[in-house]
């Protein structure tokens, strides 16, 4: 045993009263009224117990349940010098009342003290307390000494497996309270993982509806600064609105992603490339469903891809290649290249840096660069 183990206190749960079953609870009070009775039967069964030997009986008693109240609430509080005062205090008044000739009751005080300091003192301090308690007992008991020596033996083992029992409900206690602590942390982690999931799905849409407004917003606002015909003008303000009305579905289908209610991967492609002139798919690999968060990256990154076509290669043909793989799915959108023209520099949007960021929470990569012919934007996923 080291030293640590010596000068440790049993725990706050351990001497506490959380985790004690209510059966257990039951019986602490039967026996806690085994001893004020046998405190009581030792007081009054004697002939000499008169007068004002009658009040002193009682006032032991008030005296050594008050002693035994305070020795539980100082021990709780590991306050080792008042609990040691305490614990001396009731030995002295065993000793008072042998002395007096309440013999019974001067037994049970010493065997209460034994017992309640392995239980309830570090064993530094209880192994001495212990000792002295037992001595005074042998010293009184009549019983052979084969009988005392085993009864004695007894009660120091008692109060060793009450300190044992203790120590293992306290480590109980604080792994509950632990595992309790770890769930609600780990609740409040996916409570805040769900809302950056949900903010950036929204975040995407907006991006995304925003930046392609934005685009043929700015190219209507190019021709009237320079004099175009109204059909001109007309035909970019209603791909505007057209635009905010594919907004308005993309954001129904963020809603239902958060749902977990989404259409299939090819069917969402192909409709995104019939919008876009000039642009074909083409699917490689076995199909198979995709985790949620993989569908829409996949699909925020191809609309992102084929907004910034527009944007800076207005008239390239663009293909879209999403190829299943067996551990990863990879989406690599290409266009031919062409002229950026005046809204190069329109909108802000989503960008390169967004769809790098959301491939790299999931564990994958975006790569996006200039090749022979025009861009090329690479994603690649786990699944």
């Amino acid at each position: 045993m080291t030293e640590n183990a010596w000068t440790h206190w049993p725990s706050r749960e351990a001497l506490g009263r959380a985790g004690i079953s209510r059966p257990r609870r039951l019986l602490a009070w039967l026996v806690r009224l085994l001893v004020l009775g046998m405190l009581l039967w030792g007081a009054y069964d004697s002939t000499h117990v008169h007068g004002w030997g009658v009040v002193g009986a009682v006032a032991g008693v008030l005296l050594a349940g008050a002693a035994a109240w305070g020795f539980w609430r100082t021990t709780l509080a590991h306050r080792l010098l008042p609990s040691l005062l305490l614990m001396a205090a009731l030995v002295g008044l065993a000793v008072v009342g042998q002395a007096a000739g309440f013999r019974t009751a001067a037994l049970v005080l010493w065997c209460g003290c034994a017992v309640s300091a392995l239980e309830r003192l570090p064993l530094a301090a209880a192994v001495p307390v212990t000792s002295v308690s037992l001595a005074a007992y042998a010293a009184v008991n009549n019983d052979v000494w084969l009988t005392t020596t085993v009864t004695t033996a007894g009660l120091a083992l008692a109060g060793y497996t009450l300190r044992l029992d203790a120590e293992a409900r306290g480590n109980a206690q604080r792994l509950l309270a632990q595992e309790r602590a770890a769930r609600a942390a780990e609740a409040e982690s996916a409570a805040l993982a769900e809302r950056a999931r949900i903010a950036r799905e929204i975040h995407d849409v907006l991006a995304h509806s925003l930046s392609a407004q934005l685009v043929h917003l700015e190219a209507a606002r190019l021709l009237i600064e320079r004099g175009a015909d109204r059909e001109k003008i007309l035909e970019r303000v209603v791909a505007a609105r057209g635009m905010a009305r594919d907004g308005l579905d993309e954001t129904r289908q963020a809603l239902s992603a958060l749902r977990g209610e989404l259409t299939p991967l090819e069917d969402f492609l192909t409709q995104l490339v019939d919008a876009s002139a000039g642009a074909e798919v083409t699917v490689a690999g076995e199909r198979r469903p995709l985790p949620a968060e993989a569908s829409q990256a996949v699909r925020r990154v191809a609309q992102e891809a084929l907004t910034n076509v527009r944007k800076h290669a207005a008239g390239a043909k663009v293909r879209i290649r999403l190829e299943y793989g067996d551990h990863q799915v990879t989406l690599d959108v290409r266009d031919s290249g062409g002229s950026p023209g005046d809204l190069t520099g329109s909108g802000a949007g989503y960008g390169l840096l967004g769809m790098r960021e959301r491939a790299e929470l999931l564990g994958g990569s975006l790569e996006a660069g200039p090749d022979d012919e025009g861009f090329v934007v690479t994603l690649k996923v786990p699944v």
